[in-house]
C-alpha cells in the first residue's frame, strides 16, 4: 500500500511534489452575461506581429463604423488605439448575444475585407477582463487613457487623437 499525505487517499490528484503554480493555466473561454447592466468587459486586441499601423484615422474610422453599424452583438463604449494594439470597453447588446470571441472574430474578418491593406491583420483572439466594480472600471479607464502618455507619445492623454466612443457604457 502506498503512503499518502494525512487526509489524502492514494488516488488523490494532489501531488505534493508538483511545483507548478496552482490555479487556472489557460483563461476560460466565453463570458456569461448578466443582463442587469453589470456585464462590462475591458478588452485588448493586438496587431499581428505587433505591427505599428493601428493608430491612424483610416483604422479608427473603419473600426468605429463596424462597431456602430455592423458588429452589434456587443456594444463598444470608449476605445483607444495605440500603434500596435487597441483597448476598448464593451457590453453585450440587449437584443442579441454572441460569445465575445465569436463577435471579435466577426469584426476582425469584416475589418480585413474592408480595409484594403493586406498588411493590416489582427492577432488571433483577444484579452478580456470582466469588470466587477466601479473602481475596477475607473482603474481600467485611467490605464487606457494614460497608455499613450506612458509610451511618451503625447504629454497629456487629451492630445491623443486615436480614441473615441461608440456607445455610452458606464458602471
Amino acid at each position: 500500500m502506498t503512503s499518502s499525505a494525512p487526509g489524502q487517499d492514494s488516488d488523490s490528484p494532489f501531488d505534493p511534489d508538483d511545483k507548478r503554480p496552482v490555479g487556472r493555466h489557460t483563461p476560460a473561454q466565453g463570458v456569461l452575461p448578466t443582463f442587469d447592466g453589470e456585464t462590462i468587459l475591458w478588452c485588448t486586441v493586438c496587431a499581428d506581429s505587433r505591427g505599428d499601423w493601428c493608430a491612424q484615422a483610416e483604422v479608427m474610422n473603419l473600426l468605429h463604423d463596424l462597431w456602430q453599424n455592423h458588429a452589434t452583438g456587443w456594444l463598444v463604449g470608449d476605445y483607444l488605439l495605440m500603434p500596435d494594439h487597441l483597448h476598448f470597453f464593451c457590453a453585450p447588446s440587449p437584443n442579441q448575444f454572441f460569445e465575445v470571441e465569436r463577435w471579435t472574430a466577426f469584426w476582425k474578418d469584416q475589418f480585413a475585407k474592408r480595409c484594403g491593406n493586406s498588411q493590416w491583420r489582427w492577432q488571433r483572439g483577444l484579452f478580456h477582463h470582466r469588470l466587477r466594480s466601479e473602481q475596477d472600471y475607473h482603474g481600467k479607464m485611467i490605464y487606457m487613457r494614460q497608455n499613450p502618455v506612458r509610451k511618451k507619445l503625447v504629454p497629456d492623454s487629451e492630445f491623443w487623437p486615436w480614441q473615441g466612443r461608440v456607445n455610452v457604457i458606464r458602471w
